[in-house]
């Protein structure tokens, strides 16, 4: 269903968005986007070739929305879970790094492609990161790679052609190619749904309800009466909630976990 070929084919025909590309090589940051951005906004495959045998990691994002084949994988994995999803490519050269340690906000499943790739593991140093929650690049500490450095991976595993990872969410991961040729990984993002998310709908609903849509007064923002205003807000969203009907909420719920597709945990 995809090949290494037909990342270069599909690059080559120009039809991939330059802002849906990275060029990543470590230790250095990304290049910017608009050094291979060509005409009407597509990734300059000359460019991206060069950069690649240059020893950068190319990343083309989020290839359900413009391939009909991954928007059919990541339709059927979002059937059968409820959860959304995208998915990304990397091409690697041997002997090459793009992305460094970091955790991600989503589960990922990493199916190799082509070549192998090494992943090196450690437990989560935050507890369930979601959004702008305790995401790696928010709360980064450098003593976290220091640590990293001096355990070790808990495990290392090198993914082969045809192989599959389960990546917790959360979990750090350093990837690399340690071998001469060129590795070709699909990452399936997996936007798991969590508590917060039925808790976003319920609240949310609530502007359904004049008594939600009062202007509040400017002076009362200033003034004392605002922790009253607060308490009043409160018990009349306890009220609303209480009023909710559970079975109807989840019907709901049902039907937007196989419908939305760009809700990000």
């Amino acid at each position: 269903m995809f090949t290494p070929e037909q990342v270069w084919a599909w690059i080559d025909l120009g039809c991939t968005p330059a802002d849906e590309v990275a060029a990543i090589r470590a230790p250095d940051p990304a290049i910017n986007p608009r050094s291979f951005t060509g005409p009407h906004g597509r990734a300059d495959a000359a460019k991206l070739r060069t950069l690649h045998d240059d020893g950068h990691t190319i990343r083309v994002g989020n290839l359900q929305r413009v391939m009909p084949t991954m928007a059919r994988v990541t339709r059927a994995i979002q059937n059968e879970t409820g959860y959304s999803n995208y998915v990304h490519v990397f091409t690697t050269p041997g002997q090459r790094q793009g992305l460094r340690h970091h955790w991600d906000q989503q589960m990922a499943v990493i199916v190799q492609v082509a070549g192998t790739k090494r992943w090196e593991l450690w437990p989560p140093v935050v507890d369930a990161p979601m959004r702008s929650h305790l995401e790696s690049w928010r709360v980064w500490r450098d003593e976290y790679l220091q640590r990293w450095l001096a355990t070790g991976p808990q495990l290392t595993i090198d993914l082969t052609a045809g192989q599959s990872l389960l990546l917790p969410r959360g979990w750090v991961h350093n990837p690399y190619n340690a071998d001469d040729e060129p590795s070709v990984h699909l990452t399936f993002a997996i936007r798991e749904r969590t508590p917060y998310w039925i808790a976003e709908h319920l609240i949310g609903d609530a502007i359904t309800d004049p008594a939600f849509r009062k202007v509040i007064l400017p002076g009362t923002l200033h003034g004392p009466a605002l922790p009253d205003v607060v308490a009043g807000t409160r018990d009349a969203l306890v009220t609303y909630l209480q009023a909710l009907t559970p079975g109807a909420v989840a019907d709901t719920l049902r039907q937007i976990a196989a419908t939305e597709l760009e809700y990000t945990t």
